[in-house]
């Protein structure tokens, strides 16, 4: 075995699943698993009836701490030693927290990660693919990209030609002058009823939508053990620690989402959520059909049709997640979904802002979608909330 692969055996050896640190006080529990006493009681808290292994989720029946001395002596010896961490595999960068290589690409972060990373809560609810697969599906888009790009850039090059050929016929300003008192100015057309409804709408936005409002709940049988919702089903935000619930076929077992209560195989509804100050969430809809185990990626493919907020920015999760503008803040978003036309629109309610249309064919249950997101660091604790609605839905077409 090489150095720097028996300096990394060691390393993981003598590192916390938890917080992915050297262990400090070092414990044992029934499983046979080792944390930081700290960190363990940091993860299970001081008044959970039921305790899991944060590592192999075995639902530990006493909570009793065996100090692992050995393994303290042994995580002493390494820093002693000072172990180096082997050199970065030739080519290829490296993972600066791990010093371990970027073989993994995280698709919810859209950014290379090692296999620690991946098992670390930042990135363990996220879908992540090796590193070469990603980098040859964003080639093949990057070329399917191209062809139409050279197309519009062709069009500009001829718009641009006629433009100057229409220029070089306006000899100089008196003669556009004397063209222009020459033409009377035509009557202008009606406006077509269409047109003047859709801008009377435009007027009017919160106003109309709300005419398609319908009451959404949360469905506590779908949420995710890390999640916790109000009394009301209202309410959804992520918890410090881990329930022992039932593993039912509707509940989400790995990434912390929740879908609304009742679902919709027709007609168009509205609902609106607050997200107030939150730094990350996802909403939308999705298949009621859609798998409920393990990492999934949030694509209309895959049977949902979502946006989400990450670090300060938004994004429509298409194919490739598509960037949105950002004008005014955030706070509360609305979702409207119009079954039979096949389009799930978000909106920005703060300045009545249209942000976002998926476009397709629907069949099936849809159902509405949350997700709180990660609490990276205390910065996400606030909850998604779902707003009182002023009406139900009439059905009545716009």
């Amino acid at each position: 075995m090489a150095a720097g692969d028996l300096a990394r055996s060691f390393q993981d050896e003598v590192t916390c699943p938890i917080c992915l640190e050297f262990f400090t006080d070092p414990v044992s529990i029934e499983c046979g698993h080792n944390h930081c006493r700290a960190c363990l009681s940091q993860c299970w808290g001081e008044s959970e009836p039921k305790f899991s292994c944060p590592q192999c989720r075995v639902t530990i029946l006493q909570r009793h701490l065996r100090p692992n001395y050995q393994l303290g002596n042994l995580v002493e010896l390494v820093k002693r030693l000072q172990l180096p961490a082997g050199p970065e595999p030739k080519g290829q960068p490296g993972c600066k927290r791990h010093q371990e290589a970027l073989k993994l690409f995280c698709q919810e972060d859209q950014t290379p990660i090692c296999v620690v990373c991946d098992r670390s809560r930042e990135h363990r609810a996220h879908p992540v693919v090796p590193i070469e697969e990603a980098a040859q599906e964003y080639k093949e888009k990057l070329q399917g990209a191209l062809g139409p790009l050279r197309e519009q850039l062709e069009e500009a090059l001829v718009l641009r030609s006629e433009e100057e050929e229409k220029t070089a016929e306006w000899q100089d300003v008196k003669s556009t002058l004397s063209r222009s008192e020459n033409m009377k100015l035509q009557e202008p057309e009606a406006v077509c009823t269409d047109l003047q409804r859709k801008y009377k709408i435009c007027l009017d936005l919160r106003e109309t939508l709300n005419r398609f409002a319908v009451e959404v709940t949360l469905d506590p049988d779908t949420a995710n053990p890390w999640l916790v919702l109000s009394e009301d089903r209202k309410c959804v935000r992520l918890r410090d620690t881990h329930q022992d619930l039932l593993d039912i076929p509707k509940r989400f077992d790995y990434c912390v989402f929740v879908l609304g209560a009742k679902g919709f195989a027709g007609g168009r509804c509205y609902w609106e959520v607050e997200v107030g100050d939150k730094t990350g969430w996802t909403l939308g809809v999705c298949r009621e059909s859609v798998s409920r185990k393990g990492k999934v990626t949030l694509t209309p493919k895959n049977g949902y049709w979502v946006m989400w907020l990450r670090d300060g920015g938004y994004k429509a999760c298409t194919s490739s997640p598509t960037p949105l503008p950002v004008s005014t803040k955030r706070s509360r978003v609305g979702i409207f979904l119009d079954y039979e036309a096949g389009e799930v629109l978000f909106y920005n309610v703060t300045d009545r802002s249209h942000l976002f249309t998926f476009t397709d064919t629907f069949s099936g249950t849809l159902c509405p979608f949350f997700s709180p997101y990660l609490n990276i660091r205390g910065t996400n604790t606030a909850p998604l909330t779902i707003c009182p609605v002023p009406a139900e839905a009439g059905g009545n077409p716009w």
